[in-house]
């Protein structure tokens, strides 16, 4: 009723402005064919006169001269007319002429107001025997286009209102009509009256259904106050029973790295993944299948190739599988890091496609997936599968475990339907994707590209309310998870004060006391922007000289994928970018860049987030980027200033750091400089807001959300497995 309401306001609205559109509309043209037709009139008038009018003005007959005016007057409409000279002065006039007025401003026509009149004045030129005399003026009465003007206007809004009535009068019988047969039906649909759900209300009642059970799950994801990892168990054991969780990554949470001195050290891989990820398996429990890639992995791991980790927690295990040399220059330098990264990352680096790197890359994928299958339990279990090395194993497993319930969340960004072609073996890619379950990227536009490359590429039937694709009789929903960090996050919580944290990091850069420190945390990859970081700091000392000698930018980069030619050539190219800058504005000790290539352990990395003034995120196209999220949550003393690339998914979300364009050096460097200007209120208010946001999206909510995905959508292929069978007389353990 409220919607037959509003549309019947919204009615009578339009047709009050189609009929104020109208009456503009007629009035002008009526106006315009008046003052022709005044035109018409006046040169007919002055033109049956013209012989007599010109013989008595040359002779100057002025009182012969008013009697011809007066006797063109005798029109109902001119009510006074004028001769007037070449010099404007008048000559002659009829008795109705204004007092007072000459004729000035009549050279042209127009409309004045003469004694309380409207009138129309009208100069028609009259020549004489041998040159031009003047012109004579005559005024027409505009009442008569005034009264024409208001009925008209009548006319118009009772044509109108009576059209609006009926149209109002018909909505209202015909709505009514409509609701009554629909509710009624409706009715004994949802009652069970019926024998059978009328064709027009299946698709209704389905959704009402999807609905009630999307927002039940929501709930359970929203509800019940902040995600922690006591929640998220509660979560596995509450929807899936607190079965375990299969997680396939090609990055190993923890490498076993054997010293020079014989002894074995665990490190931390340099990874947005890992740092995501391992939260979730602390809290969940579960095998993490993964590429060992240690020196000294092979010595730590079991006979099966497990090991249970953290070190001294023992909460998870870590399933290894093993790479000779070629496979790993095949499957992961080749095809996943010169073909994959590239194409999706816009970094202007040309992907590489090789024939020989595809085939290991299929093959490493078979092997992957294998050693997953040796992980699960039974017919029906939960495996993430985790970024672009692995889009071949959904399927793979699908294949296997058609009752699996599979996640496939997509790391990096996904590029648009035209780009992905570039993959020779793009579709292959598409479909072994299309075997999860549930395909997650960082933001909805990265989903919504995935879905037009489906659409493109494939025979598939895209589902865009229930954000779907249906391929094989298989439906994949593709959802946007949005990845985070573990909040409270455990690194900076051991981490030292933020002042004893200035102060060691001061100290190893051999900084003064009242020195400004930015700082950047990388891997040494092209996508991250680091060559426009360093470029965008020389540029604010250029700028800004007065941070000469008192601002120090410290990038920690940890080298990365060394075998591959663009990475060595990066390599290159940051260190002597560093060098030049620092020959250009080095002073005394002081050196503007201090370049820090190492890996450097969480422990480490916090130091410098705690220390720094200002962190700067320049990548140049990036999924979600953790460093970001990473900072915030190291600075509990609500200091420090985030600047952070528009161009990845963190900007999204963290709205109150700084957004640049990292290719806009001017914009950059004033970035910094504002940055390094910042008030400290300033930089409390800005950096609570975004603390506050982490809080609320932490990494718990991340794994929470996707894994209650996961079980009602494994509810929901229980139920119609359970359906099939009993259609087809067989029986499936529950």
């Amino acid at each position: 009723m409220k919607g037959t309401v509003r549309f019947l306001v919204l009615l009578v609205l339009g047709l009050a402005l189609l009929a104020m559109g109208a009456l503009h509309i007629v009035s002008s043209t009526f106006r315009e064919w008046f003052e022709r037709d005044l035109l018409l009139r006046a040169e007919l008038a002055v033109n049956g006169n013209r012989h007599g009018l010109a013989r008595q003005w040359e002779a100057g007959n002025l009182a012969a001269l008013t009697q011809r005016l007066t006797d063109i007057t005798r029109d109902e409409r001119i009510l006074a007319a004028a001769a007037c000279n070449n010099e404007g002065r008048l000559v002659a006039r009829t008795a109705e002429w204004p007092a007072g007025v000459d004729c000035e401003g009549f050279s042209e026509p127009r409309v004045s107001t003469l004694g309380g009149t409207r009138v129309h004045a009208t100069p028609v030129p009259l020549d004489g025997e041998s040159a031009r005399l003047g012109r004579v003026v005559l005024l027409h009465d505009l009442s008569f286009l005034e009264r024409r003007e208001a009925q008209t206007r009548e006319f118009l809004f009772t044509a109108f209102a009576v059209l609006a009535a009926a149209a109002a009068l018909i909505t209202i019988v015909a709505a009514r009509l409509s609701w009554l047969g629909w509710s009624a039906a409706l009715r004994r649909a949802l009652s069970g009256k019926s024998s059978s759900e009328p064709r027009e209300f299946q698709p209704l009642l389905r959704d009402v259904r999807d609905l009630v059970e999307r927002l039940t799950t929501e709930k359970e994801v929203e509800g019940q106050g902040r995600w922690t990892p006591e929640r998220l168990k509660q979560t596995l054991s509450r929807h899936l029973h607190g079965e375990r969780v299969v997680i396939l990554a090609n990055r190993e949470p923890y490498i076993h790295h054997r010293e020079p001195d014989g002894s074995i050290s665990v490190r931390h891989p340099a990874s947005g993944l890992v740092t995501a990820l391992e939260p979730v398996m602390r809290a969940c429990s579960g095998t993490w299948v993964a590429h060992g890639s240690g020196t000294a992995d092979r010595a730590t791991s079991d006979k099966h190739d497990r090991v249970r980790v953290p070190p001294g927690e023992e909460a998870y295990t870590v399933r290894r599988v093993w790479l000779t040399d070629e496979e790993e220059r095949g499957y992961y330098y080749g095809f996943s890091n010169e073909g994959m990264w590239p194409l999706c990352h816009v970094a202007h680096t040309r992907p590489t496609f090789r024939i020989d790197d595809w085939r290991h890359y299929q093959a490493i994928n078979q092997r992957f997936a294998d050693a997953v299958l040796d992980e699960v339990d039974g017919e029906d279990p939960i495996v993430l599968v985790q970024d672009y090395h692995f889009a071949l194993v959904p399927a793979l497993i699908r294949e296997r475990l058609p009752r699996a319930t599979i996640i496939m969340f997509w790391h990096i960004p996904w590029p648009n339907a035209e780009r992905i072609g570039i993959c020779p073996w793009s579709e292959q890619i598409l479909e072994g994707m299309l075997g999860a379950s549930v395909v997650g990227f960082h933001t909805q536009q990265h989903c919504n590209n995935f879905i037009d490359s489906i659409d493109r590429y494939l025979e598939a039937r895209i589902d865009r309310e229930q954000r779907a694709v249906v391929h094989h009789r298989r439906s994949t929903a593709v959802r946007a998870y949005p990845i985070s960090i573990d909040w409270p996050n455990r690194w900076a919580t051991e981490a030292p004060k933020p002042a004893e944290c200035r102060a060691q990091v001061f100290a190893e850069l051999g900084l003064p006391a009242d020195a400004k420190l930015g700082v950047g945390v990388d891997r040494l990859d092209y996508t991250k922007g680091i060559e426009e970081r360093l470029l965008a700091v020389e540029r604010m000392l250029e700028r800004f000289p007065e941070h000469r000698g008192r601002f120090t930018f410290a990038q920690l980069a940890a080298p990365s994928r060394t075998a591959i030619e663009r990475y060595s050539q990066l390599n290159q190219n940051v260190e002597k970018l560093a060098e030049r800058i620092n020959g250009k504005f080095a002073a005394g000790k002081w050196k503007p860049i201090a370049l820090l290539r190492a890996h450097h352990e969480p422990p480490a990395v916090f130091r410098y987030y705690r220390a720094a003034d200002l962190t700067y995120v320049s990548s140049l196209h990036d999924g979600m980027n953790l460093v970001a999220k990473e900072f915030v949550a190291a600075r509990e003393d609500e200091r420090g200033v985030l600047i952070l690339s528009s161009f990845t998914g963190a900007a999204r979300e963290l709205t109150e750091a700084l957004v640049v364009n990292p290719y806009d050096l001017e914009e950059a460097s004033s970035a910094i400089a504002t940055a390094l200007a910042m008030p400290a209120d300033e930089q409390a208010d800005r950096m609570r807001a975004m603390r506050a946001y982490l809080a609320e999206y932490n990494v718990y909510r991340w794994g929470g959300r996707m894994l209650a995905e996961a079980a009602r959508l494994r509810a929901r292929e229980r139920l119609t497995g359970r359906l099939t069978d009993r259609l087809l007389g067989l029986e499936r353990p529950a």
